[in-house]
């Protein structure tokens, strides 16, 4: 096809654009805080500031307080983001954020001193952790039941443990809180420390995520409950087999996505209301009449967090979902069953008779005795069968199975495992490397187990194996070993698209040279500052950014890399895309030019200079086009790089939270003569996805 061809034959799939200035903003524009309440407040702040760099310096020397300062922080950065950002919405909430200054500082002084008394407190307390994402202070409140006891009977307690006592570990029920345009740091922490909320079950802990605010627990906000599991874990005696996640609304569709894409993690599972998938549910506005429909590439992407097609993984998980009667989103319960069904398999859904978008009380109680059952088991020992179901190897595991290798990516992949006497038989479909890791305490005493892969059978290391298919046959890991690597994989971990980058910690690289042309450099930096807000906005961080210049060994080693600009104002991505192309020099000769310094084994698929821009089959004007690409970094292949982009949707999702999408994949080339707006970031020429081995 000649390339005037397919442009005009990309331009049928091409999204319009849309005004930016026609979507409101999200968080909305607080009211107006009087002058002198505003002065009290910011001075307020800058005094727990300079407390909490006092507790930084000591924190250096003394680990505890290193560990307990996001527990003070998180009341600095309350109140701070309130008035800096002009998040106050109610006049109420000018005395919250004073009441939250007295409460970080009362909390430095304490933690100066060594104690931490919020670790041994009963009933609710606000607590937080610093973010491996991206270093940020998150908040997420506790309900800390009267049975566990840390107290000695004049009042002191021990803190040599660190932990409250207890004769036994206790359940963690998450609750997965609601949509709330307004539910920013500082009403959250108000509600965790003044509501229980809808259950409080005896004897567990319930602990309330903020999930990033309002993104339906997606991509930061899915990390932040794991992240928030292991800060409760550091500090109270959970039981880790004994985990409920429970939501309603938006934290329903929550926790339909963390049900199915982690079932292996759940004691029970208990969504309300909510979203199960982005087509049925937001499909008026996505296909109304003169609306341009979402290009393949996109509706590809809703198989990130639409759980309908891995509907099977309900198999073995304990799930009991509850809509009102009369409740639209009775519609995620209603598609998941439908789904269900198709695969053979159903699950408990309890209809609130004659009520909207709520609970019904006499319903309460059954859900409670539901999950009281589901906790009553013996979950000590590992399931003697795996089904699991999965379209991505951002999600490869349940129980001890985990898909190492897809044949495609976003595609159905499925694997059944089951254990009989001495034998692992494993039945796989879209698969091509797995880890079994059931060890051999699964199998009887004195046995010699091996696993039946597709047919194969093949030996088992202490009851485990490392199984991958080559031209078609399966080999297990003593013939891995001594076969040649399989190069750059997409792998757990490594699989793209762009946003999954953002879910694992990454630092943002400023460009500090001259860019190829000015059009792409205003371009380039408009878009790192559109990142850099919306990443404040949307997941509550400050973004990490260094200039490239400053760029150590050590930020390769541990961090996505997200680089901005070009191969001439960026020196790290030309250290990884090669010197910019000379003018009038053939794209085929340039490969090998330069300066001569060492390059990296792979480098990024790309020639770009002055003139020309080439990227698979394309050669375009760099100066009205640029690349948008995710890559396993040449300089350290176990981490990503992503080109000139943040997360990729932008503001017009954030009315809908099933909207909330990936919309770009691995890859895209973008017509930057086309003003970026608050769906794209310019016009989209084309799109698509790199194979399995980042080709």
């Amino acid at each position: 096809m000649k390339r005037s061809a397919l442009f005009a034959a990309l331009a049928l799939v091409l999204p319009v654009t849309l005004a930016a200035e026609a979507v409101r903003p999200i968080p909305p524009p607080g009211i107006e805080i009087p002058a002198a309440d505003r002065a009290e407040i910011e001075a307020g702040v800058k005094k727990l500031g300079d407390e909490i760099t006092k507790l930084h310096e000591l924190g250096k020397t003394n680990p505890l307080i290193e560990k307990e300062l996001p527990n003070v922080e998180i009341f600095h950065k309350s109140a701070d983001w309130a008035v800096r950002y002009g998040e106050i919405f109610d006049v109420k909430q000018i005395a919250i954020a004073k009441d939250h200054l007295l409460q970080g500082l009362d909390r430095a002084e304490a933690l100066a001193k060594g104690q931490t008394p919020w670790n041994y407190a009963n009933g609710l307390v606000a607590r937080g952790y610093r973010s491996k994402i991206d270093g940020s202070v998150q908040p997420y409140g506790v309900l800390i039941p009267e049975t566990l006891q840390g107290f000695s009977p004049d009042g002191s307690h021990d803190t040599s443990a660190g932990k409250l006592a207890s004769p036994h570990a206790v359940p963690l029920h998450f609750w997965c809180h609601g949509r709330g345009e307004k539910n920013t740091e500082l009403p959250f922490i108000a509600a965790v420390q003044a509501n229980k909320g809808e259950f409080t079950p005896e004897g567990a802990i319930v602990c309330y995520l903020f999930g990033r605010y309002c993104c339906a627990n997606k991509f930061a906000g899915e990390s932040d409950l794991f992240e928030a599991q292991a800060d409760i874990a550091a500090h109270y005696p959970i039981d880790e087999k004994r985990v409920v996640v429970r939501g309603f609304s938006m934290g329903g569709a929550a926790v339909w996505q963390f049900a199915f894409h982690f079932p292996g993690s759940w004691a029970a599972a208990a969504p309300g209301a909510g979203f199960a998938e982005t087509e049925e549910f937001f499909g008026r506005t996505l296909y109304a009449e003169g609306a341009t429909p979402p290009p393949w590439w996109e509706r590809q992407l809703w198989r990130w967090y639409d759980v309908t097609i891995c509907a099977r993984n309900v198999a073995g998980l304990p799930l009991v979902a509850y809509s009102g009667e009369l409740d639209g989103q009775k519609q995620s319960a209603d598609i998941m069953l439908r789904y269900a069904a198709q695969e053979k398999h159903s699950f408990t859904h309890i209809i609130g008779p004659g009520v909207p978008h709520k609970y019904h009380p006499d319903a309460k109680p059954v859900i409670e005795k539901f999950i009281d059952v589901a906790l009553a088991k013996d979950l000590t020992k590992p399931p003697k069968s795996v089904s699991y179901t999965t379209y991505s190897l951002i999600y490869p595991t349940r129980a001890w199975v985990t898909i190492q290798g897809m044949e495609k990516s976003w595609e159905r992949a499925d694997v059944d495992a089951t254990i009989d006497k001495d034998t692992i038989t494993v039945k796989t479909q879209n698969i091509t490397e797995l880890y079994l890791t059931p060890g051999a305490a699964a199998f009887p005493a004195n046995a010699t187990s091996k696993v039946v892969v597709d047919g194969t059978a093949l030996p088992t290391e202490n009851g485990s194996a490392h199984l991958r298919k080559e031209g078609g046959k399966w080999i297990a890991s003593s013939m891995i070993e001594t076969r040649n690597p399989r190069g750059v994989v997409k792998r757990p971990g490594l699989c793209g698209p762009v946003d999954h980058a953002f879910m694992s910690k990454f630092l943002f690289v400023r460009p500090t040279g001259t860019p190829l042309n000015a059009a792409l450099g205003k371009w380039t930096k408009s878009e790192m500052e559109h990142a850099i807000k919306s990443w404040r906005a949307v997941f509550r961080g400050d973004v990490p950014i260094k200039d490239d210049s400053a760029i150590t060994d050590d930020d390769i080693a541990n961090c996505n890399l997200i680089l901005w600009g070009d191969n001439s104002s960026n020196t790290v991505l030309k250290r990884i895309a090669g010197d910019p192309i000379p003018a009038k020099t053939p794209a085929a000769e340039s490969a090998s030019s330069g300066s001569g310094a060492k390059k990296p084994a792979q480098m990024l698929p790309i020639l770009w200079g002055k003139n020309e821009l080439n990227f698979k089959s394309y050669r375009l004007d760099p100066a009205r086009y640029a690349p948008i690409l995710i890559y396993p970094n040449p300089l350290n292949p176990s981490r990503y790089v992503v080109l000139n982009s943040g997360h990729t949707f932008r503001e017009f999702a954030l009315l809908n939270n099933s909207d909330q999408t990936p919309k770009l994949p691995d890859w895209a080339l973008v017509d930057i003569a086309a003003p970026a707006d608050a769906k794209w970031p310019g016009l989209i020429l084309d799109a698509g996805f790199f194979d399995e081995h980042w080709k």
